[in-house]
């Protein structure tokens, strides 16, 4: 059985005998504590009876972990020179499959379908920045069967997820989460559990998908497009926002009776509106 990766040592010998260099475009950073590890594996809720699905597994550290406690892991990872690498660490573990592929190109549902019988997977992911939002919403909106999705991203775009209106966080992402999950925040995590150290704080989140959505929506594509006008350009009012966008065809006449429909106020801006009120105003429109 291999080492337990987590250790720092043992990191830094693996990175040197396969002279892996670190690619920013990835977005690398290896988690080397133990504690967030079990954080992680506790948090996801992961069995014997589960399949879970790694994004992004970097040289195996969490996926071993992963596969001692899962009956299935599925480990999907873009760079090819890591290939190698976790070859030999999970060498040793019959229940992973590794994939070399772009996570955005996988088709997750026949993944579900062919090691899970199609039924609900978890997701464990230590995600970059730049890919967390397309991946995460490509997850809920393709509907993938999900049961949840944990994952370790920038401390901000946590923060993004679990915030309501009024915050300077709160905006598009806020609430596309929260209309497909209840998001719940595990553990706030310091540069130093990772290697390299990042030059920003980070956090792991738990994504619980809903069975059914919180709120009811006639057009939910017309909701989001209403959304994300609203947040496009944040200075502005609900009224201008949504008149100025080109995803939406309504007049600035049909547009205001709908705000008014809605007894808010005219000068409204959209971060204050709750995903309610979004539903609402998608409806009075629609």
């Amino acid at each position: 059985m291999e080492p337990k990766l987590c250790n720092p040592q043992n990191t830094i010998q693996l990175i040197k005998k396969y002279d892996f260099i670190f690619q920013k475009k990835y977005g690398q950073n290896f988690l080397i504590d133990t504690r967030v590890l079990d954080k992680i594996i506790a948090a996801a809720e992961i069995t014997k009876d589960d399949m879970v699905l790694e994004i992004g597994p970097g040289i195996g550290t969490m996926t071993q972990y992963l596969a001692e406690a899962a009956r299935q892991v599925i480990a999907v990872e873009i760079d090819a020179n890591l290939i190698p690498i976790l070859k030999e660490t999970l060498q040793d573990y019959s229940n992973v499959v590794l994939l070399h592929n772009d996570i955005l190109k996988v088709d997750i549902t026949e993944l579900a379908r062919q090691y899970n019988q199609g039924r609900p997977i978890k997701v464990v992911a230590n995600l970059p920045y730049y890919i967390t939002t397309p991946i995460i919403m490509g997850l809920f909106e393709k509907e993938v069967p999900v049961d949840n999705i944990t994952v370790m991203v920038q401390k901000e775009v946590a923060d993004r997820m679990q915030t309501g209106p009024g915050s300077k966080d709160y905006g598009a992402l806020s609430l596309a989460v929260q209309y497909y999950a209840k998001p719940y925040l595990v553990a706030n995590v310091p540069q130093n559990c990772f290697l390299p150290r990042p030059s920003v704080g980070s956090a792991v989140i738990r994504l619980t998908r809903y069975t059914a959505p919180p709120v009811q929506v006639k057009d939910t594509a017309l909701m989001f497009r209403i959304i994300r006008a609203s947040f496009n350009q944040r200075r502005k009012t609900l009224l201008n926002g949504l008149s100025n966008s080109p995803e939406l065809d309504f007049s600035k006449e049909q547009i205001a009776a709908a705000i008014e429909a809605l007894k808010l106020p005219a000068a409204v801006r959209g971060e204050t509106l709750t995903l309610n009120q979004f539903a609402q105003l998608a409806d009075t429109l629609s």
